[in-house]
């Protein structure tokens, strides 16, 4: 046996509300919507990974979700544009990590982040 795809399911009243955060800002496309569930996605290919953690590294609350992404600064100016909350950063973090946390549509807490090159 082996794990084939791990998807996070947020619960929500109003599945519309995702469309700004995961497919305008961040770019994901829209995999499925069978009216009651979205899910939104990318054909490239991904490690499979899920994070026990007791904090968020420097002493930051634990995100719900990471998502590493090619340019967190881009991703960043996308968040302030579309008028998402920034909790955390931006800020270069010693394990080799350029971040910020933002809160999505559902009030879930997003690690979103790119590692720094070099």
């Amino acid at each position: 046996m082996k794990v084939k795809r791990i998807v996070a399911n947020i619960n929500t009243k109003d599945i519309a509300a995702a469309k700004t955060f995961y497919q305008d800002v961040l770019g994901l496309d829209l995999m499925m919507d069978h009216g009651w569930i979205r899910t939104y996605g990318s054909n490239e290919e991904m490690s499979v990974q899920i994070s026990i953690a007791s904090q968020g590294g420097s002493e930051t609350p634990s995100p719900e979700l990471s998502i590493e992404v090619d340019n967190a600064d881009a991703a960043l100016e996308g968040m302030k544009r579309a008028g998402f909350p920034i909790e955390y950063g931006p800020v270069d973090e010693p394990w080799g990590v350029r971040r910020f946390y933002v809160r999505d549509p559902f009030g879930k807490l997003i690690n979103i982040l790119a590692h720094k090159q070099g």
